[in-house]
């Protein structure tokens, strides 16, 4: 913009206009004007438009807020679902998409209005792809960066690939090369820990999901904690256990709080990321299981149970009541399912795409095989345990890392081996706190981590039980 005035206005030197920058940002007041904004007003002093100047093609690090007629090419890196809004000033409504672009040197991001968001699905655009943007205008985002709107005046074209823009391989990083905070990352490794599915409301109150899960290093030496955010399900595979290898194309790196994860980075996705699995399927078998333990209602017109597989491998069940209830799939029956989706060691029965029935008994499918106190150790493997009640619950409320206060009811079992201390938390609280002492229990489908003076203890889960004896 400076270069523009002295072409036209030799007489000047950039300290000159420098110096009426400031004088107008003076007179119309600080705070009301950027450096951008006062040189537009001076411009308009000496007889000069910004619109009248021949318009050329600009790589994205040339734009500035307040260009009209930008015509700017790059690949593309991420395309937003279409977003509906009521306008504040006519309350009509009105339709927004985000596409993020990037060339050789700078990432963009273009806002696509109304009849422009359909662009991408119609020409059918993806990730990689390279377009051009055309009679696009410059604003500033919330941020105070550059965003390239894209209104009825303006188009997309899809330009071939001459390769003169890197690839999106060529931004990927490993957990390993993650040192500092950025936008628009490419971050790819493995999965090393159960992802899961959470609802949450989001910041336009709306009910939505999120997935989270932890992706680390190819020696799983570095692990960081990632979470997408608004994801749609429909994305992610039916089948997604640990160990697959994934990519997330579009996320933010920021600095995690020092209260939960000791602070180390985090990888924060939207929906507009892209997720890339490999190692993963769409289609799910028909799955024989045993249950070991029926849990507890989720609220959510489902409920939990514990059942492993024909390996011996211990499976959390969230199921549908539409598809079975507690009462049916009693500890010990054998049932036949096709889940709606398997999350490692975890399967959900939707009543959408489910179907479970109950089936004879199989003595060649295992069981969980009863352990002795003295040969339980910390880790994350539910453990059956026949044992006696020797002390009175305990409860007591707990604050959370959050500030939430939770009871939590503890008390001592033994057997013929040793003692351990048995924890139950929130729900599964009152459960521990039924029990008196000298009741004689056998308690499926707790875990045990490391306790009180380094000593295993058991914590009850949402798919834990208790049966008394007598």
């Amino acid at each position: 913009m400076v270069n523009i005035i002295l072409k036209q206005k030799p007489d000047l030197n950039a300290e000159s206009i420098r110096d009426m920058i400031d004088e107008k940002k003076r007179k119309v007041g600080a705070g009301y004007l950027t450096d951008q904004g006062a040189l537009f007003l001076v411009a308009a002093d000496l007889g000069i438009s910004f619109d009248n100047i021949p318009k050329t093609q600009s790589g994205i690090k040339d734009l500035y807020i307040g260009a009209k007629d930008v015509s700017v090419t790059g690949r593309i890196l991420n395309i937003y679902p279409i977003h509906k809004f009521n306008r504040k000033e006519t309350n009509e409504q009105s339709t927004t998409r985000t596409v993020v672009i990037f060339d050789k040197e700078s990432k963009v991001k273009v806002k696509l209005w109304d009849k422009q968001t359909s662009l991408p699905d119609e020409m059918g655009l993806q990730a990689g792809d390279v377009i051009k943007v055309v009679k696009g205008y410059v604003r500033a985002g919330l941020d105070g960066k550059a965003i390239v709107n894209l209104g009825s005046y303006g188009s997309l074209e899809v330009v071939p690939d001459d390769n003169s823009i890197s690839a999106i391989d060529s931004l990927t990083v490993g957990i390993d090369q993650i040192n500092e905070t950025q936008d628009s990352a490419v971050i790819s490794g493995v999965v090393n820990s159960n992802p899961r599915i959470t609802d949450f409301v989001n910041q336009r109150g709306e009910p939505s999901k999120s997935l989270q899960l932890q992706v680390s290093n190819e020696s799983n030496s570095k692990t960081l904690r990632a979470v997408i955010w608004n994801v749609d399900e429909s994305r992610i595979p039916k089948v997604f256990n640990t160990g697959t290898k994934v990519r997330l194309i579009g996320v933010r790196v920021k600095q995690g709080n020092p209260q939960y994860g000791g602070g180390d980075f985090e990888i924060h996705g939207d929906e507009g990321t892209v997720l890339e699995f490999s190692g993963s399927q769409q289609d799910v078998d028909v799955m024989p299981l045993r249950i070991i333990s029926v849990g507890e209602e989720t609220g959510r017109g489902s409920f939990v149970c514990l059942a492993i597989d024909r390996s011996g491998r211990a499976l959390v069940l969230t199921v549908d009541n539409s598809l079975a209830s507690p009462a049916q799939l009693q500890a010990g029956a054998m049932i036949e399912c096709v889940p709606s989706r398997v999350f490692g060691n975890s399967i959900t029965l939707s009543k959408e795409d489910s179907y479970i029935r109950v089936i004879d008994d199989d003595s060649s499918f295992p069981s969980l095989s009863e352990s002795k106190i003295k040969n339980i150790a910390a880790n994350s493997e539910p453990i059956v345990l026949e044992a006696i009640v020797l002390q009175a619950p305990e409860t007591a409320d707990v604050s959370t890392k959050t500030g939430e206060m939770v009871p939590v009811t503890s008390t001592l079992l033994g057997d013929d081996t040793g003692e351990i201390r048995l924890v139950g938390w929130r729900n599964q609280s009152s459960a521990v706190n039924k029990l008196a002492v000298g009741d004689r229990i056998r308690l499926v489908g707790a875990t045990a981590g490391p306790g009180r003076e380094a000593k295993p203890e058991l914590t009850m889960r949402p798919y834990s039980s208790i049966l008394h004896l007598g």
